[in-house]
């Protein structure tokens, strides 16, 4: 007797069928991979536990719960406790903002902005134009000019005060000014003509002017040579031409950043200030940044927390309402077709 076509016998149909039901259906893991799985997923997870854990536990304790707790302790009359029971709302705020003192930090903030920011960034976009066209030895003068930042604020801080301009005819700028006839100088503590910003902005400018040479440097790197060649055939010539209408579009974005950095720096400024203008008679009148005037009046005589936290949040709040407004007008986030 003839089967019919396409039918298979009974043995082999059955066998068929017993081996598809052994196969996982298509896109459903096998029932003997899943716990298999699991515990590679268990085990990755551990390990990125066992790296990340204590970066994330140091970050929460050491900058998380601070900021939390400064925040809670600015609407407290906190006189020498970070206990505080006396809820006194925003007067806090209110008394930092009638502050002639705070409100003059922020002043010597913006004098010091004008001085630190543009000079750095000529600085550093000079220094990484000029190791990108070394042909030799690109790698040591990379590393020469980056060196600075790696060293201490505080140490770099007390060189520039007891070598370079300590005021005495034996300092190293006193000693070059004699070699020309000039009197020696008071650099830290001569107000009129106020000789102390230079010793400040100079210590600032030779810390971090490699850090954002390095910046540019890789800037410089992602434009395409091919925008060099075409300018060429073009007839534009080498040198400021090329750059005003190449090389400085190209790094826009570069710039921007860099240019973002250095005005949060600038808001940040304490290491230097406190180091080169405080002595054993404590800090001058003048010259003091947002930083040191709250380190005085939260650590001071009067160690009032309170007060202290206020201006911090305030100084935090100006920090994102500039960056934020820088960024919006320099088109930071815009797309290539909106700009």
């Amino acid at each position: 007797m003839r089967r019919p076509t396409g039918e298979q016998p009974t043995g082999a149909r059955s066998t068929a069928e017993q081996r598809a039901g052994e196969r996982p259906a298509a896109g459903r893991p096998s029932t003997a991979l899943q716990p298999r799985r699991r515990r590679r997923v268990a085990h990755d997870t551990l390990w990125f536990w066992i790296f990340v854990g204590p970066f994330a536990a140091g970050l929460a304790v050491f900058t998380y719960v601070p900021l939390v707790w400064s925040v809670y302790l600015s609407f407290f009359d906190a006189h020498n406790t970070v206990s505080p029971t006396d809820f006194v709302g925003f007067d806090n705020y209110a008394a930092m903002l009638r502050d002639g003192a705070f409100t003059s930090s922020l002043g010597t903030f913006a004098v010091f902005s004008l001085f630190i920011v543009p000079a750095t960034y000529v600085l550093a976009l000079a220094l990484a134009l000029m190791v990108h066209r070394t042909r030799r030895f690109q790698a040591f003068f990379r590393s020469v000019f980056f060196l600075p930042a790696a060293c201490s604020y505080v140490v770099a801080s007390l060189i520039w005060k007891l070598s370079i301009f300590n005021g005495v005819r034996f300092g190293l700028a006193n000693t070059v000014l004699g070699w020309f006839g000039a009197d020696q100088t008071a650099w830290l503590s001569t107000t009129h003509p106020p000789w102390y910003w230079l010793v400040i902005v100079t210590v600032r400018l030779w810390l971090q002017a490699g850090f954002y040479m390095i910046l540019f440097l890789a800037g410089l790197q992602r434009i395409s040579p091919r925008l060099y060649e075409a300018a060429a055939v073009d007839g534009a010539r080498p040198g400021w031409q090329v750059f005003r209408h190449i090389t400085f579009p190209q790094l826009r974005t570069t710039s921007v950043a860099v240019v973002l950095l250095l005005v949060i720096n600038a808001f940040q400024a304490f290491d230097e200030f406190y180091n080169l203008l405080s002595d054993a008679r404590g800090y001058p009148p003048y010259a003091r940044p947002p930083l040191v005037y709250l380190y005085y009046t939260a650590l001071g005589q009067g160690q009032n927390l309170g007060m202290g936290s206020a201006g911090a949040v305030i100084l935090a709040l100006v920090i994102a309402v500039v960056t934020v407004f820088q960024a919006r007008w320099f088109g930071l986030g815009r797309k290539e077709a909106d700009a």
